[in-house]
């Protein structure tokens, strides 16, 4: 055998392995356990249970006019002949957008009020018909007040979607000829809705009581400007069964559509009601349309990102004539497991009958052909007149509703529960003290049997006749436990802990069972009976996409976003952050900054560990990005970065952002980051507890913090106060660098509103041993230490479960909690922290910052291609764009704290958060960088655990740590030749 043939032995060994796990994990599809996918749940135990109902609940405020019965009329208020507006300058427009007659235009603030008359009494339902405008690209909310008063909790926040659609049908490909992502952008239309949950848990639109009588109707701003033509109050549309729309077909004498076979693909969606909902590429199967081996395609539609309640679809259908047809969606449902995933289908705007409320799209993991019918043999016929028509599918909860409402209530009776108990027993019981807890808390075992039985139902429901599964476990190891404790009160105290981690793991298993996701490849309109092709490829195409896919492994890069070298004018950038966040900013790259500028950009997403090793052998970039506050200086000292003030432009790109946020990127009279973005610290607090529970008032000053702790403490509640900033998700900052840490946001705030510093003599030593300091410095110990404050916590979920129902935390939790913590919407606020009184009477509210900067590296070739880059980047346009792509890709919790100002105020923030974060923001000191300021944070904490843990004394202590503070400064002044402290 000649010498060349031995370099093929691995090959062949890499194609016969390809080959072995393809057949096993492919072949006949084995393995897909498809449940029956329209097995509804039996919820009929829900109605049977002893329901209490969530205090100023839709189910409480329906339990009182549940002897009414619904109105038989209709009710037209046009949106012209507004009685009131307060805090809004409403103007009246006329054939606004295509439609006839006046409308009024509603701002983002202030409220709205009709009067009107009620001729019949009973139950209505509210529809209104409204056209968006531009404001912030989110959804529009708004609250409803009825005769002054909310008539029910969820009615304080009614949503009213844009609509959304793809900027071009055809996809742009990248140079290395993949598909990019679409750009999102609102198609505004006039849309007219009925007022309804926008959780989806309640199915059906809210029913309102009107008495006869006179009345007002008041729609109070919380989120964007609205174009409002006309609201209605109607009764609610009956819908028919499709056995009796199919007698309507047949008296009507509508015929199959004969020979008709449309495929429209699913990414070719016409509309949508969120930007999150974009196409995608799925390569789990060859038979995916279009499919490509190596490079990434847009070919399918949905998935992870369509999955919560009321997201829809729609896909423009051309029917070639008039006729009966039958809908096929090729789709994937890989995601829950023995259930199925909920639509709702509308055509033409419309629910053609009552079974359509409620398709089931069951679990498999292939690919599977799913034709909309009673069953396999009967499809549903749908009757399409020659032309264009819609054809949506919007995710429902359907028979899950009631479940996750009675799960949501059980949440907050448990979880105010275990308040009653630790405010006996405390969050550490005394495992030999009896309690006396059924004596003391004589509803406590009631409670307990209660929920039991509540959760015992609901897991039976869930797992069906099927036996147990992952979505039941946790539900009956709970109400077990609840079940348990009711007939042996005595171990509720050592059993507290587990108690409040099953809660808590409760509100998880809502948010897991809340989300409906599915995959759409394509659908097909068709005749009825019509042959469908086989949504899965063969096992011998399933064999050769593998072998392709893996031989394109060893020369394809899809962390790298590199364009062409081009004709030199080009530069690198580092990003440090997810592949989505790298994937939107290339985009805004090729069509923003490359369009306009000429300027090629290498973008590569990297490990943020490599950048110092990579610096130090010569390998690192033109750019980085999302570099930590503690890089630039650090990085300067050592020659490493580019002065950034000696550009052209300098001063007027740093009028972006708030001086405070320039602090730390300032070394030696020259700076060397731009802000990318900045936190800052607010004061959280649950509104339920502490005003309702406890009547409590927010404290505003640091002396009535000293007040309310006691007070929380009689109910062994806590006060949050933070140890560490957080970053954009709502998660503690990681320090990669054991000797960097920033120092305590709480010591910092108790410092600057004292007039204290960090520094002094200019930054040539330490300022933590003047006497504000350490009087500063013994005022944050004594929190811990006389006030017993909690050191570490895990905020978000005591804040959820109540334990610590207020605290102060980096703003960026708002997102966190907006996401993780549904059970609790509406129950909590924010507001600035807690400041220092002058004697003029006036209260401080300083507080430190964090947050990242972009960088340019002395060794760039092109420096002022860089910094035209850098001006782009962190320009309000450009933070604005990226802020609000990164909450259409993600959601919620990823709402970008840019440092850019004008861009902060642009992103998709209610009216009143917005203001208290710019009230906050006014007050916010950034914290200075220094050579050898890298020790100070964490000095600061050796001298906080010392002074809490040992129990040494404040000011002794904290003048050690300054010593060894001002040591390491000197020796690096010395080192990089700097005038120092002898």
């Amino acid at each position: 055998m000649k010498p060349s043939y031995f370099k093929l032995i691995p090959f062949l060994v890499i194609v016969l392995v390809v080959l072995y796990f393809t057949v096993t994990a492919f072949g006949g599809g084995s393995g897909s356990t498809a449940s029956a996918d329209d097995q509804p749940l039996d919820v009929a135990g829900l109605q049977h249970m002893s329901v209490t109902f969530k205090k100023g609940s839709y189910d409480e405020y329906l339990s009182k006019h549940q002897d009414e019965a619904p109105a038989d009329a209709e009710i037209r208020i046009e949106a012209e002949s507004f009685n009131d507006a307060q805090g809004m300058n409403a103007s009246i427009v006329e054939n606004y957008e295509g439609a006839q007659g006046k409308m009024v235009v509603t701002g983002d603030t202030g409220s709205i009020t009709w009067g009107f008359d009620v001729e019949q009494d009973g139950l209505y339902q509210i529809d209104m018909k409204y056209f968006t405008v531009k404001g912030k690209d989110s959804d529009i909310e708004r609250g409803l007040l009825i005769d002054g008063e909310t008539p029910f909790n969820e009615a304080k926040s009614l949503i009213f979607n844009r609509v959304w659609k793809d900027e071009k049908a055809a996809f742009d490909r990248d140079d290395r000829g993949n598909d990019l992502t679409p750009k999102q952008v609102e198609a505004p239309m006039w849309q007219e809705t009925v007022f309804k949950d926008a959780q989806g848990y309640y199915e059906q639109p809210y029913f309102f009581y009107f008495p006869k009588g006179r009345h007002a109707l008041t729609l109070t701003s919380s989120k964007e400007p609205l174009v409002i033509d006309y609201l209605r109050l109607v009764k609610p549309e009956q819908l028919p069964t499709y056995d009796q729309l199919a007698t309507q077909y047949s008296e009507k004498g509508y015929k199959p559509a004969a020979g008709a076979n449309l495929k429209i693909q699913g990414e070719a969606a016409a509309f949508k009601s969120s930007p999150m909902l974009i196409p995608y590429n799925d390569r789990s199967s060859p038979a995916i349309e279009p499919f490509h081996a190596s490079k990434l395609r847009n070919n399918a539609m949905g998935g992870w990102t369509w999955r919560m309640p009321g997201q829809w679809i729609e896909w423009e259908v051309d029917a070639p004539s008039d006729g009966l047809y039958q809908l096929a969606f090729k789709n994937r449902q890989n995601y829950l497991t023995d259930m199925s995933a909920l639509r709702t289908l509308s055509i033409d705007g419309k629910v053609p009958f009552q079974e359509a409320q409620r398709i089931g799209f069951a679990y498999g993991s292939d690919w599977q052909m799913k034709v909309l019918g009673k069953d396999a043999d009967t499809p549903y016929l749908f009757y399409f007149s020659k032309g264009k028509h819609s054809v949506r599918l919007e995710a429902t909860l359907g028979e899950l509703a009631p479940v996750l409402r009675t799960v949501e209530n059980s949440i907050l009776n448990l979880n105010a529960m275990y308040r009653k108990v630790i405010s006996y027993t405390g969050v550490v019981p005394d495992q030999f003290r009896d309690y006396a807890l059924d004596e003391r808390i004589p509803e406590m075992t009631d409670l307990f049997r209660k929920e039991s039985g509540k959760l015992y139902a609901i897991a039976k429901m869930i797992q069906g006749s099927g036996g147990g599964n992952d979505r039941s476990a946790l539900l009956n190891s709970l109400a077990y436990q609840l079940k348990d404790m009711a007939n042996r009160p005595d171990t509720v105290p050592s059993r507290i802990d587990a108690f409040k981690s099953n809660v808590g793991a409760l509100g998880a298993w809502m948010l897991m069972i809340n989300e409906q996701p599915l995959a759409i490849d394509y659908l097909i309109v068709s005749a009825p009976g019509a042959k469908l092709p086989d949504p899965e490829a063969s096992t011998m195409a399933k064999l050769k996409a593998s072998v392709a896919s893996f031989t394109a492994s060893f020369y394809e890069k899809y962390d790298d976003f590199s364009s062409d070298e081009g004709d030199g004018k080009s530069i690198t950038v580092w990003v440090t952050s997810g592949r989505d966040q790298a994937q939107i900013l290339k985009r805004l790259i090729d069509d923003r900054f490359t369009h306009d500028t000429g300027i090629k950009v290498n973008l590569k997403l990297v490990s943020a560990d490599i950048l110092l090793s990579s610096t130090v052998a010569g390998k690192g970039p033109d750019v980085a990005l999302q570099a930590g506050n503690d890089l630039p200086v650090n990085f300067a000292t050592r020659d490493a970065l580019q002065d950034l003030s000696r550009f052209p432009g300098f001063e007027e790109v740093t009028k972006q952002f708030s001086g405070s946020a320039m602090v730390p990127y300032a070394y030696s009279g020259k700076y060397y980051g731009l802000p990318e973005q900045q936190t800052f610290p607010v004061l959280f607090y649950r509104k339920d507890i502490i005003e309702d529970e406890l009547h409590l008032k927010v404290p505003q000053t640091w002396a009535d913090v000293y007040k309310l702790i006691p007070e929380l403490q009689k109910h062994n509640l806590q006060f949050g106060l933070p140890q560490r900033g957080l970053d954009a998700q709502g998660n503690e900052v990681a320090t990669t660098n054991v000797v960097t840490l920033p120092p305590s946001p709480t010591f910092a705030m108790l410092l600057y509103q004292n007039d204290g510093q960090f520094y002094k003599n200019n930054d040539m030593e330490s300022g933590l041993d003047d006497e504000t300091a350490i009087q500063q410095f013994k005022k944050w110990t004594d929190l811990y230490v006389n006030y017993k404050v909690p050191i570490q916590t895990d905020f978000a979920n005591r804040f959820r479960t109540g334990e610590m129902p207020i605290g102060i935390v980096d703003y960026t939790m708002y997102n966190k909690l907006s996401v993780y913590a549904p059970e609790i919407k509406g129950l909590w606020d924010f507001a600035p922290v807690p400041g220092t009184k002058q004697t003029d009477g006036t209260i401080r509210r300083d507080t430190g910052s964090g947050g990242t900067a972009t960088v340019m590296f002395k060794n760039t070739k092109n420096k002022d291609a860089a910094w035209t880059f850098m001006k782009w980047w962190t320009s309000k346009d450009t933070q604005l764009d990226f802020g609000r792509e990164m909450e259409v890709r993600l959601g919620t919790s990823a709402r970008y704290p840019t440092a850019n100002l004008e861009a902060l105020q642009q992103l998709s923030w209610p009216i009143q958060d917005l203001n208290t974060l710019m009230e906050q923001m006014k007050w916010v000191k950034g914290i200075p960088e220094v050579p050898g300021g890298y020790l100070t944070g964490r000095n600061i904490d050796n001298a906080f655990r010392k002074v809490v843990n040992q129990g040494e004394d404040a000011r002794e202590t904290m003048d050690d740590y300054v010593r060894t503070m001002n040591e390491e400064i000197t020796a690096r002044r010395e080192e990089f030749n700097l005038p120092y402290e002898k």
